[in-house]
């Protein structure tokens, strides 16, 4: 039981990197949850001072999330239609993944700017806000990432330095 814990574990981790990418899926209380199981595990002691931490820092960042960009594109002059404009962006930049890599970055920041001019912005007022929407989704899914990267470096130190128990038949 405590394998299956440990692969579940370690691929809801997996999960909650593309989560910090993908805005359909909460990466870190993914990750979180993968860290759960693997403290679920007989092998490993309960440490609920960590989880309990780990969580709240899972939470705060997931509602960062929501509040970063909001932030960004208010404080450049942005409207809502240039957030909606972002998320637009990057799902088409998921779907269509035509510019690779690159495609994350460009398409949040064309959807904002379509955003802000669709709600009838100005050029210059509909770039500046496009540019702080995208600012902010920035901010916020690098949070992310790193959150979920630590949480994935923990898991992985915890179930190393509990291996002989987790895989006593390597031995």
């Amino acid at each position: 039981m405590d394998i299956v814990l440990l692969v579940l574990g370690f691929i809801l981790m997996l999960i909650g990197i593309l989560g910090s990418f993908l805005p359909v899926l909460p990466g870190p209380p993914i990750s979180w949850v993968g860290l759960l199981l693997l403290y679920l595990t007989k092998a490993v002691p309960q440490d609920w001072w960590l989880l309990g931490i780990t969580l709240g820092v899972a939470i705060i960042v997931v509602a960062l999330d929501y509040i970063i960009p909001a932030m960004g594109t208010r404080k450049f002059g942005g409207s809502r239609a240039g957030m909606i404009g972002t998320t637009i962006g990057l799902l088409v930049a998921l779907v269509f993944p035509i510019l690779g890599i690159f495609g994350i970055i460009i398409w949040p920041f064309v959807g904002a700017l379509v955003g802000e001019i669709v709600n009838k912005a100005d050029r210059k007022t509909a770039m500046k806000a496009a540019f702080g929407s995208f600012l902010g989704f920035l901010t916020g899914t690098f949070l992310k990432f790193l959150v979920t990267v630590i949480f994935l470096g923990m898991f992985v130190s915890v179930a190393w330095a509990h291996k002989a128990a987790l895989f006593p038949f390597f031995e």
